[in-house]
């Protein structure tokens, strides 16, 4: 009898220490989470410039001569008005004088 509870006595604090790094693990969980969450979030601005440059390369007109501050493809829409698409789908009006010369190609 006390060799059967001496077993159990060491078998039971074998088990303490994986008790104790089962709960050490919602760090990896929240490591996880934020991954997810940062990934989901890119597809989803991907997602929403995609969708935002096709709509405004049928509904709108692309300008063929300028370009935005930082190169970006300008588009006008039916008021006359110039703006250009971000990477998370965001339309930011410029005004003509923001406009610059579209590079040429060599």
């Amino acid at each position: 009898m006390k060799k059967i509870t001496g077993i159990v006595a060491v078998l039971f604090m074998l088990s303490v220490p994986v008790a104790i790094h089962a709960q050490d693990s919602t760090s990896t969980v929240k490591k996880t989470g934020k991954a997810i969450k940062k990934g989901a979030k890119k597809v989803g601005n991907k997602t929403a410039e995609v969708a935002s440059k096709g709509k405004a390369a049928v509904t709108d007109s692309k300008h063929k001569d300028k370009v935005g501050p930082d190169g970006e493809t300008i588009y006008i829409d039916n008021h006359s008005k110039y703006y250009w698409i971000d990477d998370k789908g965001r339309r930011h009006y410029v005004t003509e004088a923001q406009l610059k010369d579209k590079p040429k190609d060599d």
